[in-house]
Order: structure tokens, then C-alpha cells, then sequence
């Protein structure tokens, strides 16, 4: 769907983390949010194909349509994404494309903050919009969760929250684990530690005995759904991707990200089983890249990117875009893609559909450095 400009307006990793209990949830949906660490190309993501300047101002790094997955009559999709391709044919995909964050200089860190907690300028605010978000659901589903090492910004704040990533030590003997479980009971605080870290051991169902500590893309995915199939699992969860700083040898480089991806997000809703049909996820990246290619077949860092989001409940089988265009005079600064939508726009409405919140409520509490305007977005989750 193409819209014009006029309707468009660890488990111990932690044991500094709190103590892992997930009761019943008040509502059965969940919200993932994966981020693209280090800027992905949304332009050979989601391909403008149909644009008169995208084959020129691309250059060697453009997609030849033939090549591609056909969306619409504007838009492909990299062949690497195979399964995402799926699920958009089943209407459980949709791309959202020209969007950006406010910010407008090109620094990971700074970016990435400002995308994570919210704000409208790098370390304007201390606690994320993850966070945040929990604080609006019913008090049974607090507990959110990070696939990390340590609680990324976007889910650092006042309700609870925990981490999980694989070792990559080996296996414990259980001689190993008794002797810890007696050195740990009686002290209070430890005792609930050690549990804690045991219940996220359970939860991430065996992947480790399964040769699955060096996690690839889709093991990763299988573990996370493995938490999140539970019916006492968590309604929020945060997975991070890494590598999209495509500097160099973009093709090569970009094909073996997506592919990542389009497996993680496989094993995702493969794993989740009938959850699926409750759960939404959202994929979003700090800044896009240049339009033009670089001096060493990559791109430097842009503006406008592509979003994602998918899952059983998305309005899905579309491509959003207020299209800015690819002609010299249309691009931002003459040289990225010029953003037509706002990522607390993306974020704020697809949270609110999805648990059925207030959309102005939503929009103060995640993004409260925004001015809040009325999105002209369609609707993207069904109730």
C-alpha cells in the first residue's frame, strides 16, 4: 500500500538481575522488538524498484527487480528474505519505509540512544521506551526481557526486567549445580538469584544440551520463542542483531544479514506455535545509509530507513510509504533517503493496537519529549 503525501500525514548473566517470576499475564499479546545494530540499507532491504532514479543513483549495489521479491508494483524485497516474503504473501508482514528517529547527525551510540529510550536528543532521557511501555500494562505483565548479556537502554528503567544470553562455557556437571544450590540456600538473597537463574535455564528450553550455546540467528530465535510460548512467559521482549554497518562490500555484506534475519524471525514464529497468532514484532534500525554508494562498494551512514512488522495479529501484505523520491532534488541534503514518517509515530501506534492501549496515553508515556500528533497511519494490528 503506497500512500500519497495528502492521506499520509544470561540467566545469572544477570545475577545482579531481579528474581525471574512471570505469572498469567492479563493479556495474552506480546510485543518483540529486534534492532539493527549499526545501520541496515533499507534501500536493497525493501527496494523502490519502480523509482526512475534508484537504478542510476545505485549504481552497482542496485537490485536487478528480476532478482528480487515482488511486494507491489513500487517495491521488492531482497531475495534473502525468503521467509519474511512468506509471511507478507500471508498478510503477516508489512514495510514501512522513509522512516527515521529525530535524529539527524550520524553517530551509532548517539543514534541508537536516541532510537532506545525515546527522546528527542541523545541522552535526553535515563530510561527507555520498552521500559516504559511496561509500566502501561496490568501488573502481572511487568516483567519484560532482554535475549542480552545486560538490559539494553531501550528496557532499562524502574519495572523489572531480565536477561538472558547463552554461555558459551561448557555445561555445568549437576554435581557442579547441587553444590552451588547448597552453597546458596541459606542465604535470602542468593537463594532467589540462583533460583531465578535456574527458572530462565528452564525456560530456555534445553538449547544448550541441544549444542545451541553459540547461538546462530535461528537458534537464537527458537530460544527466545521458547520464553515467550510460555503461558506465564513475558509480553515484552527485546532481541539485538549486530553487523549492519555496511561500509564496505555492501552486497556480499547485507545478503548475509538478511538471510540472519530472515531465519531469526523464521525460527521466531516457528517456535511460537498457536502463540504466534498474539504476538507482534517490531524491527527497527538507528539511521538508514546513503543513497549513493561509496568508493568501496558500500554506503556511509544515512537517514531514512525501513521498519518492520510482523506477526499473527499485523495487518500485514503491504508496504507504507509517503515516497519522497530518489531524484537529486528530492534527497535529504542531497544525499540520503528523506524520512516521511516519524519511528515514535511507527512505535506509539503499533503498541497501542497491540495491547489495546490509549494512543495518546501511549504517545506521552513512550516518547515524552515528542510533541503527540494524531497519526495518519492505517490501522496496523487487528484488536
Amino acid at each position: 500500500m503506497n500512500l500519497d503525501r495528502r492521506s499520509f500525514i544470561s540467566a545469572a548473566a544477570a545475577l545482579a538481575a531481579p528474581r525471574m517470576l512471570f505469572a498469567r499475564a492479563a493479556t495474552a499479546r506480546r510485543l518483540v522488538f529486534v534492532v539493527q545494530r549499526g545501520a541496515a540499507d533499507g534501500l536493497n532491504t525493501v527496494v523502490p524498484y519502480a523509482d526512475p532514479a534508484y537504478a542510476d543513483l545505485r549504481g552497482a549495489l542496485a537490485m536487478d527487480p528480476s532478482s528480487t521479491l515482488q511486494l507491489d508494483g513500487s517495491f521488492a524485497l531482497h531475495p534473502s528474505l525468503a521467509q519474511l516474503h512468506q509471511m507478507y504473501v500471508a498478510g503477516q508482514a508489512q514495510f514501512i519505509h522513509a522512516v527515521a528517529s529525530p535524529y539527524r547527525d550520524r553517530s551509532h551510540f548517539d543514534a541508537q540512544n536516541v532510537l532506545e529510550t525515546g527522546g528527542s536528543a541523545p541522552y535526553q532521557l535515563k530510561d527507555g521506551w520498552l521500559n516504559r511501555l511496561s509500566r502501561l500494562l496490568p501488573a502481572d505483565d511487568k516483567a519484560a526481557i532482554a535475549f542480552a548479556s545486560a538490559v539494553p537502554p531501550a528496557l532499562r528503567g524502574s519495572s523489572p526486567v531480565v536477561t538472558y544470553a547463552p554461555s558459551n562455557l561448557p555445561e555445568p556437571h549437576d554435581d557442579l549445580m547441587q553444590r552451588v544450590e547448597q552453597l546458596y540456600a541459606r542465604d535470602a538473597q542468593l537463594s532467589g538469584l540462583w533460583s531465578s537463574a535456574l527458572d530462565a535455564r528452564g525456560m530456555a528450553g534445553g538449547a544448550a544440551s541441544r549444542g545451541e550455546r553459540r547461538q546462530d540467528a535461528a537458534a537464537l530465535g527458537r530460544m527466545a520463542a521458547g520464553f515467550l510460548a510460555r503461558p506465564d512467559g513475558p509480553r515484552i521482549a527485546m532481541i539485538e542483531t549486530s553487523g549492519w554497518d555496511t561500509h564496505s562490500a555492501q552486497n556480499a555484506r547485507l545478503a548475509t544479514q538478511l538471510r540472519g534475519l530472515d531465519s531469526l524471525l523464521a525460527a521466531l514464529r516457528d517456535g511460537l506455535g498457536n502463540v504466534w497468532a498474539d504476538t507482534v514484532v517490531l524491527v527497527a534500525t538507528e539511521f538508514g545509509r546513503t543513497a549513493r554508494a561509496n568508493g568501496t562498494g558500500g554506503t556511509d551512514h544515512g537517514t531514512g530507513a525501513v521498519a518492520m512488522l510482523l506477526g499473527g495479529p499485523v495487518q500485514g501484505g503491504r508496504v507504507l510509504a509517503d515516497w519522497p523520491g530518489l531524484a537529486q532534488g528530492q534527497l535529504l541534503d542531497g544525499r540520503d533517503l528523506r524520512p516521511t514518517l516519524g519511528l515514535d509515530a511507527l512505535v506509539t501506534a503499533a503498541c497501542a493496537e497491540t495491547f489495546g492501549l490509549d494512543p495518546q496515553l501511549t504517545a506521552r508515556t513512550l516518547f515524552p519529549s515528542m510533541p503527540t500528533v494524531r497519526s495518519a497511519l492505517p490501522p496496523l494490528v487487528r484488536a
